[in-house]
């Protein structure tokens, strides 16, 4: 039960950076996505950062590796953990796993957020 409260207010933490970062006034006239394709990006990098330094530093408490990695990035974007899930399998030499992961997840999440649309109508 204290790992869901850890993930819950890193949760909490990361939906409301989201938010805070989707209120800027930042558009491009094109309609393109910036806003929401840097904090993919950045909530990424900084899983990538959380991992790395959790799989070097064995001090490093559980705890807050769960608050920051699970919780926070979680919270910011689950785009990270896509990307951290993507690298591990390149790094682990699977690259044909990866590409399918990658082609997939885009595909298949895109195709679903069409199929609610279409069911909602």
């Amino acid at each position: 039960m204290l790992n869901c409260l850890f993930v819950g207010l890193g949760g909490f933490v990361g939906t409301v950076c989201r938010y805070l970062m989707s209120r800027l006034p930042v558009r491009a006239e094109s309609g393109f996505p910036m806003i929401t394709l840097f904090i993919n990006v950045l909530g990424a990098f900084c899983i990538g950062i959380i991992a790395g330094l959790a799989s070097k530093n064995a001090n490093l408490s559980p705890n807050a590796v769960l608050f920051l990695k699970v919780g926070v990035c979680g919270g910011f974007t689950t785009f990270s953990a896509f990307s951290l899930e993507t690298f591990a399998l390149i790094q682990n030499g699977a690259h044909g796993t990866a590409i399918l992961y990658a082609l997939l997840s885009v595909i298949l999440c895109v195709a679903a957020v069409f199929g609610a649309q279409l069911l909602i109508r």
